[in-house]
This record gives structure tokens, sequence and C-alpha cells, in this order.
């Protein structure tokens, strides 16, 4: 039967989508194949919108479960998100998976170091540019900004600097030095649902040295972290350093089927 073609309903400019019935490459892989380049393409932008199943459906030609199959495997790569009475949207086009979306707390935790927390800053403050970007709001508004120093053992660790939307969760200081930022958004009702995060390293000032117990160009690993609910809403921006000698980054690496 050859091809049939349809557009999403994307939210500018229409993406065009093609299954080749003839082809033995399962049609539900065809559609999420399509579906995930025009995601990190950009073609699909975060917060599309790509309607039901039933109207995917319907404007491919395909069955509802084919289509069902199909969005469900990218659902479980943290690319779409179901919406409740508004359908599937996109919710980010470059999910690190298969990364383990935990908190620094939580991590040392797990490996029984005894963490500990000093909050140097509980304040709001306006969103520059990159804060705006990531949160997904105006540049100037208001955001709840959080400062930290985490300890093991006594030693400090990393310092954690956190941007979340005004009114998000209660963010008093005693209950931030108590416990981890993701375990009071848990605690919040909040579903933590994936990603977008880049490592990178740099060498340490003299500031950054004195508050982390290293000299001045001592090696240092950064993190960036944007993090978003399982409505897709972002839910927190964080700039972490943390000291080389003291903790690494892990990451389990996964061959494509």
């Amino acid at each position: 039967m050859g091809k049939r073609e349809t557009d999403s309903k994307g939210d500018e400019s229409p993406v065009r989508f093609s299954v080749d019935r003839s082809s033995p490459v399962p049609l539900y892989f065809q559609l999420s194949q399509q579906l995930e380049t025009a995601i990190e393409t950009g073609k699909l932008a975060p917060g599309s919108l790509l309607g039901n199943e039933i109207e995917l459906a319907g404007r491919l030609g395909l069955s509802r479960p084919t289509v069902r199959q199909a969005i469900q495997s990218l659902v479980d790569k943290g690319l779409l998100v179901r919406r409740r009475g508004i359908g599937t949207q996109v919710v980010h086009s470059q999910v690190k998976r298969p990364l383990e979306l935990s908190s620094l707390y939580d991590d040392l935790e797990a490996a029984g170091q005894k963490p500990a927390t000093r909050v140097l800053l509980n304040t709001t403050t306006e969103a520059t540019a990159e804060v705006a970007a990531a949160l997904g709001i105006a540049e100037g508004a208001e955001v709840a900004l959080v400062e930290r120093l985490r300890f093991t053992h006594g030693e400090p660790v990393a310092h954690l600097r956190n941007h979340l939307p005004v009114g998000l969760i209660d963010l008093s200081t005693e209950r931030l030095e108590e416990t981890g930022l993701y375990r009071l958004m848990r605690a919040a009702g909040i579903t933590l649902h994936s990603a977008r995060q880049a490592v990178g390293a740099r060498a340490a000032t003299v500031e950054e040295g004195e508050r982390l117990g290293e000299p001045e160009g001592a090696p240092l690993l950064t993190m960036q972290r944007t993090t978003f609910d399982d409505t897709g809403r972002a839910v927190e921006f964080g700039s972490h350093v943390y000291r080389a000698s003291r903790y690494a980054f892990e990451f389990q690496l996964l061959v494509r089927p």
C-alpha cells in the first residue's frame, strides 16, 4: 500500500510524518522514530501538543494500539508526557537517560556518607536570562534562590545553587538543612519525571577553594540540571560545583537495540 503521510499539530509549522506499510519495520517504530527525530531537532518544541491517540491514528490511517505503542515508547524515554484532558505533550528534546534522577543528598546517604547541609542563602531574586530560559519564565520574574554547602563526615563536598518557581514548596532553612531538595519536592506531591543535564570541569577560584577546602586552581566538577515534573513543568534549575577529589559522576551506558 506504500506510504501514507500526515502533518502534526505543532505550535508553529506542521511536521510531516509518513509510514511505509511495505517496510519490514513495525509501523509503531516508524512513527516513534520520526516523532523522536522531530523532538530532537526542535521541529516539535517543548510544550507542543500532538493531540490524542484517536486523532493521530485517524490522520495516519493507523490503529489506535499502534499509535499508543509509539507514544508510550517516547513516554518511557522521557520525551513525551500524557496530560489528562489535554493530550500528549512534548516535554523537552534532550533527556539524559539512563541517568538516574536523584539528588546529591540521596546519593551520599545511599553510599553511607552521612550527608549534612549548611544553608548559605535562602531568598528570592529576579530571574536572569539563563534562569528564565531554564524554568520557562519571563526574564526578571521573581524566583526562589537557595545556596547550600553539602558535607560528608564534616568535610565540604559540593556547593549547590538552585533556582525554583516561587511558592513551589516550603523552602524553610530548617527543612533544607534536614534533608534533600528532591525529598522536599516529593513530600509536597511533586512527581519528578526527567531532567536535562550537562556535566563539565574547571579550576577552582579563590572563593570556591576557600568554601570547599581546596587550593585555588584545584579541579572541580560542574553540573547544570533543569528538572521537570510529570506535567512537563520545570521545577528547578541547579548549578552545582563538586570537589573532584571527593566526588565523581558515574554513568551507566547502554547499547541501543
